[in-house]
Formats: structure tokens, C-alpha cells, sequence
């Protein structure tokens, strides 16, 4: 009974992270390119009173042991990297990416990191910037009087300036892919850091490149929350979390019966 308590208390944590994930992807349900995350489980140590295979007291052995199980342990919470919807903003320099790829961009402290947001401002000089004034890189700059600004879909970025008939290019954007996304450490702010786990940034053209997606100028991407999945995921956690706790609560009603036999 005690250890039924101990286990449903494994129980109870577990589920409480997986609110605590759900709930985090429903706050950003409304995130620019925000990559939906999943708690994941495995179960804990098992006692084994009875090794499955050993000799019956009879001819034979036992087909099945006896394994009692400890619970459960929270492995991992991974973020899921499946593309969002491209919503049409009409504002230039808005750019979705349309498949796989990072824009790489520069933090005040020399630090670089990764996004998939692409809703970039201009700067007092005319830098293209994230909303936090992180440069992009590699730097790309609008000259002062623009009239237009052209981005195609690999990336080449295009001017059109006063009394010229024909449009400048004035920039190339990258983009940049990791063999393992699912590594990259999630900073805040739309902003993914490399580590050793998701392995070095790969430097590409979009469009061009091999496997690398293609740019749409105009357009970004939206979160990749499914709203009817969280919920539903919310209730069944929800109901896990209560069944758990009823199973502590049995466990102590049976030790109040067996505390009570003497009376």
C-alpha cells in the first residue's frame, strides 16, 4: 500500500508537467513559427518477485514472473518541428520560410541564435532586425529612400530606389538547418540556441540548397498548436491526474482498515 501510494504520487508529477507543457502550448497558440512541444514518459524500475522462465514447483517453468512497477519518469519534453500555416500579412518585410530552415541573427552580446520567425523591422541605418533589434545575419541593409523592397524565394534581397527604373540587389538571406532540431535549446523570444545535441548550423540558400526551403515575402508562419489536440490532451491529463490521486486515496483507506482490525 505504500508503495501504491509512491507510485501514484509518480503518477500525479508526471501529469503535472504535461499541463504544465500543454498549457505552455496554448498560451502560444497566437506565437509567430512557435513549434509545439510534447512531454514524454517511460516507466520506472520494476521489483521483480518472480523472474519469468524460472522452474514451476511443478514440471515446467513459470510462462509469465511477477513484476511490480515503480511508476513513472518524465524523459523528455520535445518540441515538434512541423511546418505552420503561412498567414498573408502584406507587409514586406515579413518572410515565412516555406520547409525546413533557421534565419540565423546576431544578439546585442555577439551571440548567435536561431528563429523561424521572420517578422523584421528596419533599424535607425536601415539593418533588417528581429523585434528585439537582433541583427540578422548575414547583415542585410535597406538603403535609406527605398521605394520598394523585393525578397524572392531564395533569398536575394532587391531595391528599387528613386529615379532608377530597375531594381539593385542589396542582400542574400541564408538560412540554416541542424541534423537534430529536436537539440537546439529553446532561449525565449522566438530564439533557439545551438547545443551538442542538435549538432553545428548548416549554412544554405533557400530553394537552392538541398534541403532547404524556399522563402515567401509577404507571409509568416504561424504556431503549429492544434487547438482540439491540446484540449483533448488537457482533459485525458486532467482525468490522469484525478485517477492517481484516487489511488493514493485507496491506498490509505486499506491502510486505515488494516490499522483498525484490532478495534
Amino acid at each position: 500500500m505504500i508503495r501504491a501510494m509512491w507510485t501514484a504520487a509518480t503518477g500525479m508529477t508526471a501529469q503535472q508537467l504535461n499541463i504544465d507543457t500543454i498549457s505552455n502550448n496554448l498560451a502560444n497558440v497566437n506565437t509567430n513559427s512557435y513549434k509545439r512541444s510534447r512531454a514524454e514518459f517511460a516507466d520506472l524500475i520494476y521489483q521483480i518477485q518472480r523472474m519469468p522462465g524460472t522452474s514451476a514447483s511443478n514440471v515446467g517453468v513459470f510462462p509469465t514472473g511477477i513484476q511490480v512497477g515503480g511508476g513513472v519518469r518524465p524523459v523528455t519534453v520535445a518540441k515538434e518541428f512541423g511546418q505552420g500555416n503561412l498567414r498573408q500579412t502584406g507587409n514586406d518585410l515579413d518572410i515565412g520560410i516555406d520547409g525546413i530552415g533557421f534565419f540565423q541573427v546576431t544578439r546585442p552580446d555577439g551571440t548567435i541564435m536561431y528563429t523561424r520567425n521572420g517578422s523584421f523591422k528596419k533599424d535607425n541605418v536601415g539593418n533588417l532586425v528581429t523585434g528585439d533589434g537582433d541583427l540578422m545575419n548575414p547583415v542585410v541593409t535597406i538603403p535609406s529612400g527605398a521605394l520598394k523592397v523585393d525578397i524572392g524565394q531564395d533569398g536575394t534581397v532587391s531595391v528599387l530606389l528613386p529615379g532608377v527604373t530597375q531594381a539593385s540587389q542589396v542582400g542574400q538571406l541564408q538560412l540554416v538547418r541542424f541534423d537534430n532540431p529536436g537539440g537546439l535549446v529553446a532561449m525565449g523570444n522566438n530564439l533557439l540556441l545551438e547545443s551538442f545535441a542538435s549538432g553545428p548550423a548548416i549554412q544554405g540558400t533557400p530553394g537552392f540548397s538541398t534541403g532547404f526551403g524556399v522563402l515567401q515575402q509577404g507571409f509568416l508562419e504561424t504556431s503549429n498548436v492544434n487547438l482540439a489536440e491540446e484540449m483533448v490532451a488537457m482533459i485525458i491529463a486532467q482525468r490522469s491526474y484525478e485517477v492517481n490521486a484516487k489511488a493514493i486515496q485507496a491506498s490509505d483507506e486499506m491502510m486505515g482498515i488494516a490499522n483498525n482490525l484490532r478495534r
